[in-house]
């Protein structure tokens, strides 16, 4: 007869190891193709024969996408391993309520559900930068609007968990578990962050599953959504030259490319929009020692003293209408401005057919390190800022209209400020001729 020991040892025993097989951190995203959700999911031991089961929304989980495995190795000394599972479900309905799990023989996720992108134009995001583990403010309220269909995909504009990495990458698994309430349910779409730099971002590149046209492991991609031609894009490869020069140049001539594409007339006419996204901003006000405090900013004006493979003329060449940031923790609207020149449509719809790209800087999710500060004074260049812990919202109206607000977490939900874009044409700057308001940043401290 066996002993009370021997039996709570393997008890025990093949509790964990049950653990461990199980399917954690699921999130969905967009491929690229409009039609498609990728499921990615990962476990402590290998699960072979992994895969997604799915139905419509009142069906039987019927339907079945096999997974594809790769092994993430943590970068610290431990070499600790996890398994990451991506399974593309295609041909899926326009608009249409689907429930799926993810698992194997060994374990399965509980049933969630997701709806695919609906028909009509109107498309809405909660787009965000900057959130943690610790002093996640913002995370609960995300949570529950995601589950209630507030959004059709989310933005995450840089900075996660702080760090992935630490304590060999255990920190990252929390934060894709916390975020998985969100994510189970709307596409989570993403930008790398300085955060994310540890061992050539590995734990970025390994967690998510992004389109595939750009470097192929999430740095940079490009995707088509309702009206809207969305960029992500690595403001990084500006600042960790350790792993290698390369990357700018390859950003920079895809960039250059997928613009083009975008900008081609019968391309523009069907996604109007051209929205990007960027951790690190061109510019800000902050109170701080960050790049976007500098004259030259790298994203803006390219490599420090040379000044080559700078984004801001290649945006405003193209008509960029939007350009999204985060990295400051704070929100920041500017006013439409190119070159530090502010081109507002006009003295009473600043907004309406500006003459340069609008910038929104949303990285007050919550993090640890708490808010930035701003400059006592009010930049000439900035038309609101708050530093109230909360995120945006953002809706594309239709082909000229688009609206974006920010909720302040502090004030319990309150809408803070907003703004709608208006472009009756979507075309390059080039084209508009009112006069801009030049700004002399001598006057405002800035350095070179």
């Amino acid at each position: 007869m066996l002993s009370l020991t021997v039996i709570l040892t393997v008890f025990c025993i093949q509790n964990v190891i049950g653990d461990n097989y199980q399917p954690e951190q699921i999130h969905l995203s967009y491929t690229g193709v409009v039609n498609e959700m990728a499921v990615t999911w990962s476990t402590q031991i290998l699960a072979n024969e992994s895969y997604v089961e799915y139905s419509l929304l009142n069906g039987q989980l019927d339907m079945i996408e096999n997974a594809t495995m790769s092994k993430f190795i943590d970068g610290s000394s431990a070499h600790r391993v996890l398994y990451m599972y991506r399974a593309t479900l295609k041909n899926l309905s326009m608009n249409t309520s689907y429930i799926y799990h993810v698992g194997s023989s060994y374990g399965w996720s509980s049933v969630y559900s997701f709806r695919t992108i609906p028909h009509e134009n109107r498309k809405s995001f909660a787009v965000y930068g900057d959130l943690g583990v610790v002093n996640a403010q913002s995370l609960a309220r995300l949570q529950r609007e995601a589950q209630l269909d507030y959004y059709d995909a989310i933005l995450h504009v840089g900075d996660f968990a702080y760090d992935m990495d630490a304590d060999q990458s255990r920190v990252g698994d929390q934060f894709m578990n916390e975020i998985q309430e969100i994510a189970t349910h709307v596409p989570y779409m993403v930008c790398p962050g300085n955060h994310e730099r540890a061992y050539n971002f590995s734990n970025y590149k390994s967690r998510f599953t992004m389109p595939s046209n750009g470097d192929g492991e999430n740095l940079w991609y490009s995707y088509n959504f309702g009206l809207a031609h969305i960029i992500s894009f690595s403001t990084e490869v500006y600042f960790w030259w350790e792993y290698g020069f390369a990357q700018i140049s390859n950003q920079y001539r895809w960039l250059e490319q997928d613009l083009k594409w975008a900008t081609a007339s019968e391309n523009r006419t069907k996604y109007p929009w051209i929205i990007t996204m960027g951790h690190q901003p061109m510019y800000c006000s902050n109170a701080n020692q960050d790049d976007c405090t500098f004259y030259n900013s790298r994203p803006r004006s390219g490599l420090p003293y040379i000044h080559t493979y700078g984004l801001e003329k290649m945006f405003y060449d193209y008509g960029v209408d939007l350009e999204l940031w985060a990295h400051e923790h704070s929100y920041e609207r500017l006013w439409p401005i190119y070159d530090w020149t502010i081109y507002n449509g006009s003295l009473s719809e600043p907004y309406k057919n500006p003459g340069a790209p609008t910038h929104v800087i949303t990285g007050s999710a919550g993090c640890y390190s708490k808010h930035n500060p701003f400059l006592n004074d009010t930049q000439i260049y900035s038309a609101f800022r708050s530093d109230d812990y909360g995120y945006s919202r953002m809706k594309i109206i239709n082909s000229t209209h688009l609206y974006i607000e920010q909720v302040s977490d502090d004030q319990d939900g309150k809408v803070i400020d907003n703004l709608t874009l208006i472009r009756e044409k979507h075309e390059p700057y080039t084209n508009h001729k009112h006069k801009g308001i030049k700004i002399d940043h001598k006057t405002l401290g800035y350095r070179h």
